[in-house]
């Protein structure tokens, strides 16, 4: 049987099923390629299910599909396969915009935009093979070997330990420890041509809780632009208190926000009729956050 053939049999037998076993079983496929293992204790924790009921649903999920999925008897856990193939679509937009909350109703399908409320801005979201690697990375606190396009060098390969995904305002980052540089750095998810995962512990120097900057926070004291002729209305746009925003921020996401706000961090507040409605008053902190280059104005 072809694949096309196939996928279009697994798309009828789960048209056949309840929504809420399609739920269910979307909820196995989701953990499976994207954390890459589960247990029957998760299904039964996330709907509030018995003990027979998620083991009918493991069983269902491995007549659709049996070639992605093992049992490890030692842990318990059902682990994805090298040869997993997702039986449900999951949407890139869905999936980054919900994943930091957990798995929730609805996630498989397309975000269906508001008739009545708009966003100006879309990020691009990348392919979501490479998402899901990423976050089976993260999860399993594994590194991974990547090739990655830079602006600077083009396209290469190197060991990375993600440990967080981030939307920067403009695009979707993962932060990791990068072995070319022996540092924690961030990468544009767009840029991977290529994320294996390798299987291998890693070093606790290439863990999250080694990268200081993400771990550090910072505080951004932000007040309207001196600038600005009607203070108030900046004030009452950004919920001021005494005239200013304090804003509590991990040191490696700092600059990502100063140039997301648009926050003139120049001394002095030099920059003009650039559309900065904000200024940073405590402009020391740009010393203690990473990249502050970043953000509108700073030396």
């Amino acid at each position: 049987m072809s694949t096309k053939a196939s996928h279009h049999l697994i798309e009828q037998r789960l048209s056949e099923l309840s929504s809420a076993q399609r739920e269910r079983l979307a909820f196995i496929d989701f953990n499976l390629q994207f954390f890459g293992r589960l247990s029957r204790n998760d299904l039964i924790n996330r709907f509030q299910t018995g003990l027979a009921a998620s083991t009918r649903d493991f069983a269902s999920y491995k007549e659709l599909a049996p070639d992605n999925l093992i049992l490890d008897h030692s842990t318990k856990q059902y682990l994805r396969t090298a040869i997993f193939k997702p039986i449900f679509r999951f949407s890139a937009d869905a999936i980054l915009q919900s994943v930091s909350k957990g798995f929730s109703d609805g996630i498989t399908a397309e975000v269906v935009p508001s008739e009545h409320c708009f966003e100006a801005v879309k990020l691009i979201h990348p392919d979501i093979n490479i998402i899901a690697s990423l976050m089976r990375a993260i999860h399993n606190r594994q590194a991974c070997s990547v090739k990655y396009v830079s602006i600077s060098s083009g396209e290469s390969q190197r060991r990375l330990v993600p440990h967080a995904i981030i939307n920067n305002g403009h695009r979707w980052h993962v932060r990791g420890f990068d072995g070319k540089t022996k540092s924690f750095r961030d990468f544009v998810c767009t840029r991977f041509t290529e994320v294996k995962e390798l299987g291998l512990p890693c070093e606790k120097h290439e863990l999250a809780s080694a990268d200081q900057q993400f771990n550090k926070m910072v505080d951004l004291v932000l007040i309207p632009h001196p600038s600005v002729t009607n203070s108030r209305a900046i004030e009452m746009d950004f919920a001021m208190q005494n005239g200013q925003k304090v804003m509590r921020v991990r040191a490696a996401l700092a600059a990502y926000v100063l140039r997301q706000w648009q926050v003139d961090c120049s001394e002095g507040h030099r920059i003009l009729n650039q559309g900065c409605q904000l200024a940073l008053k405590n402009h020391s902190v740009l010393q203690d956050i990473e990249n502050p280059m970043l953000a509108p104005g700073a030396k």
